[in-house]
């Protein structure tokens, strides 16, 4: 029997390779969703992903009868060290066969990896930050996967729990069947609170109008979660990353702002037109016709994806959810979509699974991280 050998990613070839192997990997599957090839070189370069001023990665393949079989990232990310007292290795871009052998070499890696820093505790599948893609799906295969969710085997959780990691944190997203009416008492609560506190939604005209409130949103954001466990603050350089990255990808009608009479942001929604499918009809490439596929997507979609919901604390129990809400029914409607799906939320994190409560909500997938304490 071949044995696994486990190689650092050292080279830019070693590098294509290893973004591309689940791409290999999962092939034929039809609810995988790859990302961009680009994008997941960009993760690795300190240049293009401000994480890595403050955090130290390596990246290693699973090589076995001259095939590749397995990847794997560690991360120790020395902000959540100083900010948050944690010191562990983060692991991700965790991809392997159905193999006991290889799985068990890339956790050895990663205790390992541990080891030789002094630190004696390892979690994953997980990136950089809380903003970036983490959990293993553990129920859910057979729904299509989202442009910030992984997608995984079913076999996955069996080999990591087999090698001794337990649960460390579960995630739990919905899927929404969105009503053609509007909930009555949504209807009115909505304006009684609007006009109680003074509220009001923006109305932008252009994508560009959208753009002073983005550093808003993510301060806002630093709000709404801060009291979750291990949120550390999203840094400037972060802010300026992730709005590079996506708002290409935004449609104007997709995002909803609320401000108070003072024209301060105070609860704000992201949501965009699912991209899965032009993800997969694109393979990784915007270039030359995944440009196209994504156009389409926000012309012509069924299906919404929420991605960013910040509400400030003083008004998380005030009703202003019911604003938001009303406004997106009201869009949802003109645009003709019919489902909307939500990101992956913390099972804990009960404020943000009540938003759901009048929409006939379904658990459909669950994820979570894996730690093991040696």
């Amino acid at each position: 029997m071949s044995k696994v050998s486990i190689i650092e990613v050292k080279t830019p070839e070693d590098l294509k390779q290893f973004v591309k192997f689940p791409m290999n990997l999962y092939k034929n599957n039809p609810y995988y969703v790859p990302s961009f090839i680009k994008d997941e070189i960009n993760v690795w370069n300190p240049q293009e992903n401000p994480a890595l001023q403050y955090s130290e990665a390596k990246q290693f393949l699973a090589w076995k009868d001259s095939k590749i079989v397995g990847r794997i990232a560690v991360i120790i990310n020395r902000k959540e060290e100083k900010e948050l007292g944690i010191k562990k290795v983060r692991f991700g871009w965790i991809d392997f066969i159905d193999d006991s052998e290889v799985s068990k070499a890339l956790i050895d890696t990663a205790i390992n990896y541990a080891k030789v820093n002094q630190i004696d505790n390892i979690e994953g599948p997980m990136g950089f930050t809380n903003l970036d893609k983490a959990g293993m799906l553990t129920f859910g295969f057979e729904k299509i996967a989202t442009m910030i969710g992984i997608y995984n085997h079913e076999y996955y959780s069996k080999h990591i729990e087999n090698l001794g990691l337990v649960k460390e944190k579960e995630w739990v997203e919905f899927e929404m069947n969105f009503p053609k009416i509007l909930p009555p008492k949504v209807e009115k609560f909505s304006s009684l609170i609007a006009e109680k506190y003074n509220l009001r939604v923006l109305n932008f005209k252009s994508k560009e109008e959208i753009l002073p409130y983005v550093k808003p949103m993510f301060k806002l954001l630093d709000e709404t979660y801060k009291h979750l466990s291990t949120y550390t603050p999203i840094s400037e350089e972060q802010i300026k990353t992730y709005k590079e990255k996506f708002f290409p990808m935004i449609a104007k009608n997709y995002v909803i702002c609320v401000v108070d009479e003072h024209d301060e942001l105070v609860s704000f929604a992201v949501t965009m037109p699912s991209y899965s499918k032009a993800l997969q009809k694109s393979k990784g490439k915007l270039f030359p016709f995944g440009w196209w596929h994504f156009l389409q997507a926000q012309k012509k979609n069924d299906r919404a994806n929420f991605y960013l919901i910040g509400i400030h604390p003083e008004y998380q129990r005030r009703g202003v959810t019911a604003i938001i809400f009303k406004e997106i029914f009201v869009r949802f409607n003109n645009m003709g979509i019919d489902f909307a799906e939500t990101n992956p939320e913390l099972e804990e994190n009960k404020s943000v699974q009540v938003l759901w409560q009048d929409y006939n909500p379904v658990n459909h997938k669950r994820r979570r991280t894996y730690s093991l304490k040696f």
